[in-house]
């Protein structure tokens, strides 16, 4: 109704501002809604669970809510437009955890009339509703089943977001970069869900305070641990197991939460080997397993003044043992944050933190007396500071600046004799200083129209120096009550490059800085799109269209040397890219059917123009990319079926995926007609595509009676109907069986999972 009063009312508006908690322990809720339904306005709560709303005078309903919570209503009135007013809210959970796929309506508005577009928000309560392989929950392959996002491949858990690259994703935990977000070669994400409160992923539009990649922001929170008292929580599960503690150690002062996970698969390989010991042609099962844990610490210093100290250690570990050879491979990521959390004023919230980060994997071998090692790693140092600052008249500024100390060691080859009669090294190290400071305010115009804009100034100091400016924009007009149309623009650049010689990220891949011959890469994205509210508020659907231009892509030059190479940038060529696609998303979430469906139409492209014809790549004219998917879809649903069960699936499909094969070989002969060599000769570069990729997978959550506490029982089935869909495609030579010469090659397809069973023992008391 609001919207049909003259401007006149909006002349005269007050600001209202608070903390939204929940009552049981005390925790601050990120991304709760507060909105006024009555004037159709409304907003999130920010990192600290902090939101402000400007409203006219008058008397209003004011409302909260956040998924798994009840939501709560109260009345504000506002005589003085001139004071601040504080109200706070504190949320009590839904006593049956089977409606946490349940929300109430204004969520769905609260997205309609979100200044912000191209985001994508999960908590692992809805995570863990969805099926899962070998029934562990992971967070990114949910991410993974929205438009826009691509998975890296079957069953792993990389991001490829509006055609970038995985090392163009910026994954963020408790403000750390974690660099190689993933176990088991990409297979499961490194986020334990039982330690995480929230994933918001940004694929485009990206507020200022975000730097130093190109596609996409994945911040992730860890739980902050409940104030009441001590509780505990896990699941057992086929290939892992995972176990939380939280609770207070000082009430109302100090809280931690800790939490573990492990695979269990190298116990039985072990017992395997060991009882196959002496059998003749036995091959040993190598040896694999990864562990994780996160902690934190929360104190409450006072009123105003609160002090967090969060950490993350994880390991993978691959090996393989017998009498002639040993090899072994470990990597993982370590990171801790300490971060202080200050309020001057009701106007004025300052949040600084410092923070380390190091990403290292090694490789050793040892055969007969000879041992040999490569290694690689980068490690950051992190300072930063962000202001929160509530003006009157509607602004919403935030500013702020960060420092990293980047120190990167390449390809570090060490390879010795036991008996030291050979010692020989090899490989080089690089640093450099990432900075960057900004600006940006969330400005609510009036009821129909809210701008978000910001400047980003950021820079690079290696041995040379790179200065950018990146400016954001993002707009909301809303047309009505039910519709708002948006657009936004940003400029992003990315100072470092992972140097990768596969299609899938690997834990090998290296980190490297840009230098005096190694320029950032850069991004422009611009985006457009709809949101319209139908079906007594039960239905969203979004509509988004996206063009994004790079320069400074990174390839290689045929035959390059990835590996302990002191001159690795010599191997380089630097091209264009671009991306543009449709992202249509209709989405429900209140009702005992809830879910979501998602389609992309996309196009990726690349070219490379090399310094001479040898370095072109495919003659200099764009191509597309491995990760160029043509058509997307996904499709989640969830049913409560009653209070105990709860039944969910999701099926995806998507265009294969593009790939280059030898059109024709040709055979050479040495000089003395005693050797042949089979030369493969190529088309234009990814002119072929393997099959289309899709897949449902189904699950059933019980919910159990046990004496003390919860406890469910999830079922999954991923691939239910066991499509073998493709992983890679290789050639192998057909030979005539009587002359044994080669006649012809023929393709062959590897696939990965098939129809794969799995439960998994959840538990919490």
């Amino acid at each position: 109704m609001l919207l049909f009063l003259s401007a006149h009312c909006f002349a005269q508006k007050a600001v209202v501002r608070g903390v939204v908690r929940g009552t049981t322990d005390g925790e601050i809720l990120i991304g709760a809604t507060v909105a006024v339904p009555a004037l159709n306005l409304g907003t999130i709560t920010n990192e600290n669970g902090s939101y402000t709303l400007t409203l006219p005078a008058g008397e209003h309903e004011v409302h909260a809510s956040y998924l798994g919570y009840a939501s709560h209503t109260r009345q504000v009135r506002i005589t003085d437009t001139e004071q601040q007013q504080r109200l706070n809210f504190s949320l009590e959970p839904t006593n049956t955890e089977l409606r946490e796929v349940q929300v109430e309506t204004n969520t769905l508005r609260q997205k309609l009339n979100d200044t912000r577009m191209s985001v994508e928000r999960l908590t692992a309560r809805e995570a863990k509703l969805l099926p899962a392989l070998f029934g562990e929950v992971d967070l990114v392959k949910v991410l993974q089943l929205k438009p826009g996002v691509q998975s890296g491949g079957e069953g792993t858990s990389g991001l490829y977001v509006r055609g970038g690259g995985p090392d163009q994703n910026l994954v963020l935990l408790d403000d750390a970069v974690i660099y190689n977000p993933s176990h088991l070669f990409g297979f499961f994400s490194v986020f334990n869900p039982d330690a995480v409160e929230s994933v918001e992923l940004y694929k485009g539009g990206f507020p200022a305070q975000y730097g130093g990649r190109l596609s996409s922001v994945m911040e992730v929170k860890l739980n902050d641990g409940n104030n009441q008292g001590v509780r505990a929580n896990g699941g057992l599960g086929l290939i892992a197991s995972r176990l939380t503690v939280d609770g207070p150690i000082i009430k109302d002062k100090l809280r931690f939460v800790v939490s573990g996970r492990r695979t269990y698969a190298d116990i039985f390989t072990r017992q395997i080997n060991r009882l196959s010991e002496g059998k003749e042609d036995y091959s040993p099962i190598p040896d694999y397993y990864f562990y994780d844990l996160n902690a934190k610490l929360t104190y409450k210093l006072g009123r105003n003044d609160e002090l967090s100290l969060s950490g993350y250690y994880g390991r993978d570990f691959f090996g393989f043992n017998d009498d002639d050879f040993k090899f072994g491979f470990d990597w993982g990521n370590t990171m801790g944050t300490l971060r202080w959390r200050h309020k001057f004023n009701n106007s004025l919230y300052a949040t600084s933190s410092v923070q380390t980060t190091r990403y290292q994997y090694s490789i050793k071998n040892e055969i007969d007396v000879f041992n040999l090692s490569l290694t690689s790693a980068v490690r950051d140092y992190t300072f930063k500071t962000d202001f929160d600052l509530f003006l009157k008249g509607g602004h919403s500024v935030k500013f702020g600046a960060m420092a990293t100390h980047h120190h990167f060691t390449v390809g570090r080859l060490s390879f010795q004799a036991s008996d030291s009669t050979l010692n020989l090294g090899a490989g080089t190290t690089y640093s450099g200083v990432e900075f960057g400071a900004y600006a940006s305010d969330d400005y609510q115009v009036n009821a129909r129209l809210s701008v978000n804009y910001g400047l980003r100034l950021s820079g690079f100091r290696s041995d040379t120096t790179y200065i950018a400016f990146e400016p954001r924009t993002a707009v909301k007009y809303n047309l009505n009550e039910s519709t708002s149309v948006k657009a936004s623009f940003a400029s992003m650049k990315q100072y470092i490059h992972l140097v990768s010689n596969s299609g899938a990220s690997l834990p090998t891949d290296v980190w490297y800085p840009s230098t005096a011959g190694v320029a950032p890469q850069r991004s422009q994205q611009v985006a457009a799109g709809f949101s319209k509210l139908f079906g007594r508020g039960r239905y969203l659907l979004t509509n988004e269209v996206y063009y994004k231009w790079m320069r400074n892509q990174l390839d290689f030059r045929d035959g390059a040397n990835l590996f302990v190479n002191d001159s690795l940038q010599k191997e380089f060529l630097f091209g264009l890219g671009r991306s543009y696609g449709n992202e249509i998303y209709l989405e429900k979430i209140k009702g005992k059917t809830t879910g979501w469906v998602g389609y992309t139409l996309s196009w990726t492209y690349r070219k490379f123009d090399g310094s001479n014809d040898l370095d072109d790549i495919n003659d200099g004219n764009w191509f597309p990319t491995r990760y160029d998917r043509r058509h997307d879809l996904s499709l989640v649903l969830l049913h409560q079926l009653n209070k105990r069960l709860s039944l969910t699936g999701s099926f995806v499909f998507s265009s294969g995926n593009p790939y280059s094969i030898p059109v024709a070989r040709m055979a050479f002969q040495d000089v003395e007609g005693k050797g042949t060599s089979i030369v493969p000769i190529y088309e234009d570069r990814n002119s072929y595509r393997l099959s289309s990729y899709h897949r449902l997978d189904l699950s059933a959550v019980l919910k159990l009676r046990p004496k003390r506490g919860e406890a469910d029982l999830t079922f999954s089935v991923y691939n239910a109907y066991n499509r073998r869909n493709p992983y890679f495609v290789y050639f192998d030579q057909v030979k005539d069986k009587e002359r044994r010469d080669v006649v012809r090659f023929q393709a062959k397809q590897v696939s990965l999972f098939p129809i794969i069973p799995s439960v998994t023992y959840n538990f919490k008391f």
